[in-house]
């Protein structure tokens, strides 16, 4: 079982690991997108104007500028300490068991749109850059991580992948065959609504369950009865669509 994390805009300051080592990281058939990618985002650091235009900033988010500039010299740690937010905070790898961070490190990657996709203990330094981003003269992201990062995901063995990326990090590399998860709210006359910013929880708490099961997800009835032990509501809506609902 892989899942597959949305990254976040969020990130952590600081680490304790050598600076980044882009062939060191997992899916190495990506390291030359990677280095692409990578050179484009410190070269547009550069002009701070400039990368606040392409990365979509505010006057008061230039400090994100910054990190890009020190992009291969800045301290790195594991990723899944890396993001941050609602989702990492329901997640809370720090609050784990042992056991369960071991499970966390086999069983998670995340989703970017600077690395493509790492996994929970590759290193990586604090950077910004979305799915909606455009560098100057590389056009989309899309059009750069088609059709790799597809392929390098492809290649997974393993039984079941979970995809639980946004439509826009999921567009960069769809997985063929993953599971997706829709989070809807069912109010109290039957009707149901697609949750926004507390999908993102809700899919936390997925994840957190996820890696601390004992049991083996292989396919989506085993997923829906694991997360349902977790506490959440479930409902099948498809061999590919798992729906959580809330109240």
């Amino acid at each position: 079982m892989l899942i597959i994390l949305p990254p976040s805009e969020t990130k952590s300051d600081g680490g304790r690991g050598a600076p980044l080592d882009l062939a060191a990281l997992s899916f190495p058939t990506l390291t030359p997108i990677r280095q692409r990618l990578a050179a484009a985002l410190v070269d547009l650091a550069a002009d701070p104007e400039a990368s606040a235009t392409a990365l979509g900033l505010g006057r008061t988010q230039l400090d994100e500028v910054a990190r890009n500039a020190t992009l291969y010299t800045s301290p790195t740690r594991p990723a899944i300490e890396r993001y941050t937010g609602v989702l990492y905070d329901a997640l809370d790898v720090g609050g784990l068991t042992r056991a369960s961070r071991t499970k966390a490190r086999d069983r998670l990657a995340v989703g970017s749109a600077l690395f493509g996709v790492v996994r929970a203990g590759d290193p990586i330094p604090a950077y910004r850059l979305s799915a909606a981003s455009r560098l100057p003269g590389l056009g989309t992201l899309a059009s750069q991580w088609k059709p790799d990062l597809s392929a390098a995901l492809d290649d997974l063995d393993t039984d079941v992948v979970i995809d639980l990326r946004s439509g826009g990090y999921r567009a960069l590399g769809p997985v063929a065959g993953s599971i997706e998860v829709t989070v809807l709210t069912e109010n109290a006359d039957g009707s149901r609504s697609v949750v926004s910013h507390f999908n993102k929880h809700h899919k936390g708490v997925m994840a957190r369950t996820l890696v601390s099961t004992r049991r083996s997800v292989r396919d989506i009835s085993s997923l829906a009865s694991v997360v349902a032990d977790g506490g959440q509501r479930t409902e099948i809506a498809s061999d590919r669509e798992l729906v959580i609902l809330t109240d």
